[in-house]
């Protein structure tokens, strides 16, 4: 967001991993190996399923994982999401219900910004209060609203500090920078 987007994760978000990878030339999967080895911490990328995108435009598993992470690399944006983590991006791509549970990302690379108010925006405009965070990790989930409580939920946030992106929509989530 920010963090996610150009977007995000996994065999669940086709779709919108599809968008973000024909605005970003394909890479091989040696290449995506290499750009995940920073996304996340060493124990995470090693045993986590790693997805590329394929010829045909569809998210592909490259390496069956056996930690239930999910690794890709959607529009220059190295990530590694949980399980939890790639049922909420589903819920925000299909424009469905927050899952009543709490996921976990690292972007530990950064992103290439993304609209901290509207969760659809594809690029930045004058008013869509566009924000990019260096390294930073991501909770998500309806059950992490509880915990957003004291975070800063600003239009125009500091991204070197933690604060709620895309506050008051059914996708708000917590925004942890980390370095």
């Amino acid at each position: 967001m920010k963090s996610l987007i150009a977007l995000l994760f996994g065999s669940t978000l086709i779709g919108s991993v599809s968008v973000a990878y024909a605005q970003h030339p394909m890479m091989s999967d040696k290449e995506l190996m290499a750009k995940l080895k920073d996304a996340a911490p060493a124990h995470v990328v090693q045993h986590a399923t790693i997805m590329n995108m394929g010829a045909d435009g569809k998210m592909k598993v490259i390496r069956d994982g056996d930690n239930g992470w999910t690794c890709m690399d959607p529009g220059n944006a190295p990530m590694c999401a949980d399980k939890a983590a790639m049922d909420w991006a589903q819920a925000w791509q299909s424009k469905g219900p927050a899952p009543q549970k709490i996921g976990f990302i690292y972007m530990l690379r950064g992103d290439n910004g993304a609209s901290n108010t509207d969760p659809y925006a594809r690029g930045e405009t004058a008013d869509n209060n566009w924000v990019k965070t260096g390294s930073h990790v991501m909770i998500v989930g309806a059950e992490a609203s509880s915990m957003m409580k004291g975070y800063p939920r600003d239009a125009k946030p500091d991204p070197t500090r933690p604060y709620v992106m895309w506050p008051g929509t059914a996708y708000e989530h917590l925004m942890l920078p980390v370095k």
